[in-house]
């Protein structure tokens, strides 16, 4: 546990890359083999099943540590991270020992079962075990928030340091499935799992485009366009006549979306396409929301299949026949792709996603203010002679998404934030004006600069109008813009509507509260976009692929 508390206090007390980097090196090559699988799988979300509640966890604390629960909870508001406020309030371990990381989580995997008084027994022991620095990532595994502060590559981009290989490699190695459970380290690193054919490829991804796409190098003749489709991103694997479903996070998903099984007999053994999963009906895509009440289940229905068939839009081919063409250009993959797209002839499941024709960058500019009217969030933006590489690579791919929707609301409520801006108000909840009430109808937790957090807190403590624990009632003066991806109906809030992916776009400190939007304007608003989303009554975007 040392050596993955050193690392952790490292990786958090730095922000140059170097360093991190230094960090990783030294932990991989010193640590004992077992301690570095489970530094992988926390850092990938392999953590061990939480088994005791927050509630209970700070509740045992604060007697442990011979304080009330009140005095507790403001220290916790202040620190904003649980582990961190239980680790600075016990007290000095009466009998501290050293245990390995992998020593630790074997513990606290066997606690599952224990009662919760014999869980609280357990803890107390542990807490008179506990080295004063092992304290912090023992409480994180406890309570499931363990952030390394480092990206998946610059892991990768470690570990190949550490073992002489090229990120990519590492990379291949560790995607999938796997759990320390199941392997050993020398098994987990062993080549031989390149060859491993259930396994997905790591994902390429894409930069956001900022500037516009003269922003670009070299000439429009040198870049594709197509569509950014607003499903999930997955991979489909073709081998010995079995299909395999995996989403961008690593995670197994055939068994919700059994549809795709019917390409087993279609597609060429061997073979692995990068594509969108869409929910999609009558020639243009649903919501969002739809296609979420298919994730995430072990299975599907015939009726949930029937009113949310899904579609892969499939825009690139990584292996055909057993042969790997990550490397070959992207044009190269392309043409390969709409050949075999073409031979399947199942386009209920699986298409060719469309490109976008352009000559100049105006043509794209027009074609990305229809990105909506097509179900989709923009446009990708790829050069054409680019390999399909590994994670985040800035110069090859890039998306261009569409402006957002915004929304002028109130601001109702604030509750302290976590981690940097522990101690400062930075969870917001606004409203807006339904007839004379303002209604609260979404949350936002980013979008102001460190300078508008500084003043808005300042005002927030002289216009709380009330508290109840952690979140404080304010003064209705304050409006903010509010941006978002998507909006649709929703029965789980009081206003009725739910939107995607919200944030704060700008403080409109030139705007009384009375001018703020309705919720006519967001049903509006709602309606224009269900209306775009109807399928066509006749004809279909992509007839020319049937």
């Amino acid at each position: 546990m040392k050596a993955f508390a050193d690392l952790f206090r490292r990786l958090d007390e730095t922000n140059k890359t170097t360093a991190k980097l230094e960090a990783l090196d030294e932990f991989f090559r010193e640590a004992p083999a077992q301690d570095r699988m489970w530094m992988l799988a926390l850092f990938s979300g392999r953590r061990p099943r939480r088994i005791v509640s927050s509630g209970k966890l700070a509740q045992w604390a604060a007697d442990e540590a011979g304080i009330p629960l009140w005095l507790f909870e403001e220290s916790y508001h202040i620190a904003g991270d649980l582990a961190e406020t239980i680790s600075l309030l016990l007290p000095v371990a009466k009998a501290p020992k050293e245990f390995s990381l992998t020593e630790w989580i074997t513990r606290i995997r066997e606690w599952a079962g224990v009662s919760e008084t014999g869980l609280k027994q357990q803890l107390r022991q542990a807490w008179d075990e506990l080295p004063d620095a092992d304290r912090l990532p023992f409480h994180k595994l406890l309570t499931g928030g363990m952030r390394l502060g480092v990206s998946r590559s610059l892991v990768f981009k470690g570990l190949a340091q550490s073992i002489g290989v090229e990120p990519a490699q590492v990379a291949l190695r560790l995607s999938g499935a796997w759990h320390p459970d199941d392997y050993t380290w020398d098994e987990l690193l062993n080549p031989t799992r390149d060859s491993n054919q259930q396994q997905p490829y790591p994902f390429f991804l894409a930069h956001a485009l900022e500037e516009g796409p003269e922003s670009l190098s070299g000439l429009p003749a040198d870049w594709f366009a197509e569509w950014k489709w607003d499903g999930i991103r997955a991979q489909l694997l073709h081998h010995s006549h079995t299909v395999q479903l995996w989403s961008r996070g690593e995670e197994l998903i055939t068994y919700a979306f059994p549809e795709f099984q019917l390409l087993s007999d279609r597609l060429p053994d061997g073979c692995v396409l990068d594509a969108e999963l869409l929910a999609f009906k009558l020639g243009k895509p649903m919501d969002f929301q739809d296609l979420q009440a298919r994730l995430g289940r072990k299975s599907a229905s015939n009726a949930l299949i029937r009113r949310v068939p899904t579609l892969l839009m499939a825009y690139d081919l990584l292996e055909l026949e057993g042969r790997d063409l990550r490397q070959e250009p992207l044009m190269t993959r392309r043409n390969l792709l709409g050949h075999l797209v073409e031979a399947v002839q199942m386009p209920g499941l699986l298409r060719l996603s469309p490109e976008v024709p352009f000559t100049q960058w105006q043509d794209l500019r027009i074609a990305r203010q229809s990105s909506r009217d097509q179900g989709s969030e923009g446009l990708m933006i790829k050069r054409k002679s680019s390999p399909y590489g590994v994670g985040r690579k800035r110069g090859d791919w890039f998306k261009w998404k569409v402006d957002p929707f915004t929304i002028d609301a109130v601001l109702l409520y604030a509750q302290r934030g976590h981690g940097r801006r522990a101690g400062l108000y930075t969870d917001f909840t606004f409203g807006i004006w339904k007839g004379e009430e303002l209604l609260p109808f979404t949350k936002a937790y980013s979008g102001l600069t460190d300078e508008e957090v500084r003043q808005l807190n300042t005002w927030i403590k002289g216009n709380t109008l009330h508290r109840t624990g952690p979140v404080v009632m304010l003064q209705q003066d304050l409006v903010f813009e509010i941006a978002f991806e998507g909006i649709a109906r929703s029965t789980r809030h009081r206003s009725g509507i739910a939107l995607r992916f919200p944030r704060i776009h700008r403080w409109r400190k030139d705007k009384p509260a009375v001018e703020a939007n309705c919720l006519e304007d967001l049903n509006s608003l709602l309606h224009q976009v269900s209306d775009r989303l109807q399928p066509p009554e006749t004809g279909d975007l992509f007839k020319d692929q049937r």
